[in-house]
């Protein structure tokens, strides 16, 4: 007779409730596609280590603390977007020159920048990036995806294409549908960007 599969949700509620082995079923369902997302968006073994480990070291401390997991939610798709944050994260902090770009797809970027040193602009500044960065979380992935890769990662459209496996027309495609959308919210929350 076949061994029954408790489902996610009840081995999160178990984990949550003491049974620790919960948690080792969960990574054993789901390792494997979560170690081949990570690897296939940054190509190395060693880095792929690294954020498989910290995003379970995330899950445990979520879960632990009770807090920002819904259990109507999939496990996976969850587990998956603390990945994508983390793997953004380290494109973000590996990159050392920041690139000034001035173009039209930019205008809605370049508005929060302020060279002035005063506490009253950083506040302003970083409520806009506050906003703005949730006001991108609910773009539809693929938009989400290119948008942060090309403004807060920094990296080229053709760089894009070849980590998300598209063409650089259809990337080019989802930031204009991105940006589109952006402005649209901006425009109908009356959303102040200052100059």
């Amino acid at each position: 007779m076949a061994k029954l599969q408790l489902p996610d949700a009840l081995l999160i509620d178990k984990y949550i409730a003491g049974d620790e082995n919960s948690l080792a079923l969960l990574i054993n369902r789901h390792q494997s596609k979560i170690y081949g997302y990570i690897y296939s968006k940054v190509l190395d073994r060693d880095v792929t280590e690294d954020i498989f480990q910290e995003t379970f070291y995330k899950v445990i401390y979520t879960l632990k603390q009770k807090k920002y997991y819904n259990e109507e939610g999939k496990f996976l798709s969850w587990v998956l977007r603390i990945a994508s944050n983390l793997i953004i994260d380290k494109f973000r902090n590996d990159k050392k020159m920041p690139l000034n770009r001035d173009t039209e797809d930019l205008s809605v970027f370049s508005k929060i920048t302020d060279n002035t040193h005063n506490i009253e602009n950083t506040l302003i500044k970083n409520q806009v990036n506050i906003d703005l960065k949730a006001i991108i979380e609910k773009l539809p992935h693929d938009q989400k995806e290119v948008i942060m890769m090309r403004y807060f990662l920094e990296m080229s459209f053709k760089e894009i294409a070849d980590l998300t496996g598209v063409s650089v027309n259809t990337t080019l495609g989802r930031m204009r549908y991105a940006m589109t959308n952006l402005r649209k919210v901006i425009e109908k929350n009356k959303i102040y960007l200052p100059t």
